[in-house]
C-alpha cells in the first residue's frame, strides 16, 4: 500500500470513531470533504474498525513511510484497534487498555510517598487542626472571585503569550478565544480549530484558584496545547506534508505526549519562581496572592501525582465501589467530597476513564526526559522538540 493511501485510510478510520462516540475526535484540521464523506457514510461497526486498524498495521512496513512516521502510526493504530474492541464489547483489563492506548505501563503508587507529601504540606500550611481542613481553608482563600475570572484569564494569557512568542515563535495570525462553560468532567479544555486558532473552555462548575490559573492557561494555551497544535500544523502538516498530524483522537499516545507537555508548560516557560511572577500579575489586578507559599505548596504536594491513577485502578482494575474510591481520593488528595465526586465523573466516563494516566505518566516521562538535559537552554531545546516533532512514549524511553 502506498504511503499516501495508508495515511488516507488512517484518517478515515480515526474520523469514523466520532460516529460511535461523540468527542472521540478531539481535533481534525485536514480536508473537510473527507470528514463529510465519513459523516455521510453508513454508521461503522466497531468490530470492522478493529479489523481495519489491524490490517493497516500490517501494511506499514511496505508503505514507504519513514521509520518515525511508521512508528507513530503503528502505536496509534494499535490504540484505535483497542478502542474499537472495547466498543465492540471485548473484555480488556484496565492496565492492558491503558498500555494499548498510551504506550505506557502503569502500576499502583506507594502510599508512603503520599504520606511524605502530606508531611511536607503540613510544614507549608503550619497551624492547628487536621491538614485536610487547613488545605480546604487555604483553597477557599485562594478562590478567584467569579466576576474577576475573565480579566485574570486575559492577563495571564497575554503575559504567557509574550513569553512564548519570544522563545517559540508562532504564526502572526494565531489566536485563542476563552469561554466559560458548565456541566463538564474537566476544569479546562482546548478545542483546536485549525488555521492557528483555538477556543479554550473553562468549567464554571469548579472554583478557579489563583494558584491554579497560571498552570491552566499555560496548559491549554501558551506554551501548551494551542502552541503545540500551531507549531505542528505549521511544521509537520503545511511544511512536511504529514497529513496524519491533521487528526488528533483521544485515547492514543498523542494524548499522553500532549498532556505531559502541557502539564510541564508553566515550568518550562517561567520556571522556578513562577509564584512570584504570578503574584506580580495579580497585584496589578488588585488581588492578593502569596506566590512563594503557592509554589512551596505545589512542590510539597508533587508526590500526590499518582493518587488519581490509583483511584482509576481501584475503580476499574479492582472494581471497588464509587464510595470507596471517593474516600480514597478524599484521604490522599485531600479533596472535598464534592471535588472527589467531580473527579469520579471523569474516571467513570466511558470515553475518559483511562485518560487520567496521560497526566500522571505523561508528566513523569516527559519531565524525566527534559531533565536529562544539563542546562536550562538544553531543557528549552528539548521542550521545543516536543512542540515540533511527532514523538511517542517508547521513543523517549
Amino acid at each position: 500500500m502506498h504511503a499516501d493511501t495508508l495515511v488516507h485510510d488512517y484518517l478515515v478510520l480515526g474520523l469514523s470513531f466520532d460516529r460511535l462516540e461523540e468527542g472521540f475526535v478531539d481535533a481534525y484540521t485536514g480536508d473537510p470533504a473527507l470528514r463529510r464523506e465519513v459523516e455521510n457514510a453508513p454508521p461503522p461497526e466497531p468490530r470492522a474498525l478493529a479489523r481495519r486498524a489491524a490490517e493497516l498495521r500490517t501494511e506499514l512496513p511496505s508503505s514507504g513511510l519513514s521509520e518515525d512516521r511508521a512508528a507513530f502510526l503503528d502505536v496509534h493504530l494499535r490504540a484505535l484497534e483497542t478502542s474499537a474492541r472495547k466498543l465492540a464489547g471485548d473484555e480488556i483489563g484496565f492496565v492492558d487498555e491503558v498500555h494499548d492506548y498510551f504506550d505506557v505501563a502503569i502500576a499502583p503508587g506507594d502510599t508512603d510517598d503520599y504520606r511524605e507529601a502530606h508531611r511536607l504540606m503540613d510544614e507549608v500550611l503550619a497551624g492547628a487542626g487536621p491538614l485536610g481542613e487547613r488545605v480546604r481553608a487555604h483553597r477557599v482563600a485562594d478562590e478567584i472571585p467569579p466576576e474577576r475570572l475573565a480579566e485574570c484569564v486575559e492577563a495571564f494569557s497575554s503575559a504567557l503569550r509574550d513569553k512564548v512568542r519570544g522563545r517559540y515563535p508562532l504564526p502572526d495570525t494565531e489566536k485563542v478565544t476563552y469561554e466559560v462553560v458548565g456541566d463538564k468532567p474537566w476544569s479546562g479544555f482546548n478545542y483546536y480549530l485549525g488555521d492557528y486558532r483555538s477556543t479554550v473552555a473553562i468549567n464554571s462548575d469548579l472554583k478557579q484558584h489563583m494558584a491554579h490559573l497560571p498552570h491552566l492557561i499555560a496548559h491549554e494555551s501558551y506554551p501548551g496545547h494551542h502552541t503545540e497544535h500551531c507549531r505542528k500544523e505549521a511544521g509537520l502538516v503545511r511544511g512536511a506534508g504529514q497529513a496524519e498530524q491533521t487528526l488528533f483522537v483521544v485515547n492514543t499516545p498523542q494524548c499522553l505526549m500532549a498532556e505531559g507537555l502541557a502539564d510541564l508548560a508553566l515550568e518550562s516557560i517561567v520556571g522556578p519562581g513562577w509564584g512570584v511572577w504570578a503574584q506580580e500579575i495579580y497585584a496589578d489586578l488588585g488581588l492578593r496572592f502569596d506566590g512563594e507559599r503557592a509554589e512551596a505548596l505545589q512542590t510539597a504536594s508533587a508526590q500526590l501525582l499518582g493518587v488519581r491513577q490509583d483511584a482509576a485502578l481501584l475503580l476499574h482494575d479492582e472494581h471497588r465501589s464509587q464510595d470507596d474510591v471517593a474516600a480514597f481520593l478524599g484521604q490522599w488528595s485531600l479533596a472535598t467530597p464534592e471535588r472527589a465526586r467531580q473527579m469520579l465523573r471523569f474516571l467513570s466516563s466511558p470515553l475518559w476513564r483511562a485518560y487520567t494516566s496521560t497526566y500522571v505518566e505523561g508528566y513523569r516521562l516527559l519531565r524525566s526526559w527534559l531533565h536529562q538535559a544539563d542546562s536550562a537552554d538544553g531543557r528549552a531545546d528539548r521542550f521545543e522538540r516536543l512542540l515540533d516533532e511527532p514523538l511517542i512514549p517508547s521513543q523517549l524511553r
